[in-house]
């Protein structure tokens, strides 16, 4: 029987767990090892520590504490593991726990992380999401039902001292260029709400102040979001640090590409079941500079799309050189304008292009000055026809249930 080696209470807090922590640092000690071949589960917290709650109430979307994610379950140390080698990890199932068969997606206010069209959507909304299996459906976006395409957001290893610190470099240097603008160039350290797993309290508190946050993708893999990075994918770690230092967390049931709404995807608690092989001096055999990766062969099988086209030309009319970017905001704000003429609010739109499984493609980035990005929604996840006809859209919601909102406070 496979071990579960990271445990979590789900009434408890994250910092009252050693075998958790929500910053980057080369010193944080392994908080279980495994070896080469083995395969064990991890249990993980939802990204935000069970800070979001199954109600209709988005004032804890809008009031919750960024500063405190990603929590995350690890390190995991595997046996033999050095700098330079690749470590491999196969992602052999997640899941639910019985008692917790929801998750949540959220816009955040502007003033506090913001998100892809923060422009457009700049106060909090939350909708809540029912697991059935491999289905969900959430009372918040009605006649939308989908098969879940389950995946870690955030999964890598522990960085080196030195890459940690050229980390720090760069987003600093960005962070002035602007330091005032919200939301934030950048999440740079901050030690008051840090939690170092195992490390001692005068250690922590001095690795704590230099740790990297977690919020971004880094080349040591992390916040990623990629949506097909599920059951039975087999990703391609770099090792930087003695034993690896694998961690994970951010649990996602379903996600579009781009994870646009950012808290964007459905978030849970749940578990993963992993195994670990190595292949030594695996990043100079291979170049790898960032984590590759197979995908499942496992994925919801959907056959029919509407796709949505966008080009670098933003809101306001203005010209950009072959932004992909605004390219893609812009095709999701197609989309969103299309879905909003059968009877959903803009904010529903939004929602379903971040929970459900549509696909993001950078579709052309040769033809001076616009680039083209493509948003793909499938129509097999509503229970209407939502294609173009000579007739025109027929209005199939009566604008009676939305995505609740929590304004901003003064």
């Amino acid at each position: 029987m496979t071990e579960t080696i990271i445990k979590i209470d789900l009434n408890s807090s994250p910092y009252d767990n050693e075998k958790i922590h929500n910053r980057w640092h080369p010193d944080i000690p392994m908080c279980a090892m495994v070896k080469p071949g083995d395969d064990f589960i991890v249990e993980c917290h939802d990204w935000t520590g069970g800070q979001i709650k199954d109600n209709d109430d988005a004032s804890d979307v809008r009031d919750v504490d960024l500063t405190q994610v990603h929590f995350l379950s690890g390190p995991v140390g595997v046996e033999g593991a050095e700098p330079g080698d690749l470590l491999v990890v196969d992602i052999l199932d997640i899941g639910t726990f019985r008692e917790s068969e929801w998750g949540f997606n959220g816009f955040f206010s502007k003033k506090n992380g913001g998100g892809f069209l923060t422009e457009h959507f700049p106060e909090a909304q939350k909708s809540i999401w029912d697991i059935s299996g491999m289905f969900t459906s959430s009372r918040h976006i009605p006649s939308v039902e989908f098969a879940g395409l389950v995946h870690p957001g955030l999964i890598g290893c522990l960085p080196s001292k030195e890459m940690l610190e050229e980390w720090n470099t760069r987003e600093k240097e960005l962070y002035d260029t602007e330091p005032d603008r919200m939301p934030a160039l950048a999440t740079l350290p901050y030690a008051d709400t840090a939690h170092m797993g195992t490390m001692k309290s005068e250690e922590a508190k001095e690795a704590a102040a230099e740790a990297a946050r977690t919020v971004p993708p880094r080349e040591h893999g992390g916040n990623c979001d990629i949506k097909d990075l599920s059951r039975g994918s087999k990703v391609y770690f770099p090792v930087y640090v003695k034993d690896g230092g694998l961690s994970v967390g951010d649990l996602h049931f379903s996600q579009g590409d781009g994870e646009i709404t950012f808290c964007g995807a459905i978030e849970m608690a749940g578990w993963i079941h992993m195994r670990v092989n190595l292949i030594k001096d695996g990043i100079a055999k291979y170049g790898v500079k960032n984590p590759i990766f197979k995908p499942s062969p496992i994925t919801p099988t959907y056959n029919d799309y509407l796709i949505f086209e966008g080009i670098s030309v933003d809101e306001q009319g203005k010209q950009h050189y072959l932004d992909v970017h605004i390219a893609y905001r812009q095709a999701c704000l197609n989309a969103i304008e299309y879905m909003s003429k059968f009877g959903y609010s803009k904010a529903q739109a939004y929602t379903i292009l971040g929970t459900a499984p549509v696909q993001g493609h950078i579709s052309g980035v040769v033809d001076i000055p616009n680039a083209c990005a493509t948003v793909w929604v499938p129509t097999e996840i509503f229970d209407f026809d939502i294609q173009p006809g000579a007739d025109g859209p027929t209005k199939e919601l009566d604008g009676s249930v939305d995505v609740p909102l929590a304004p901003d406070l003064d």
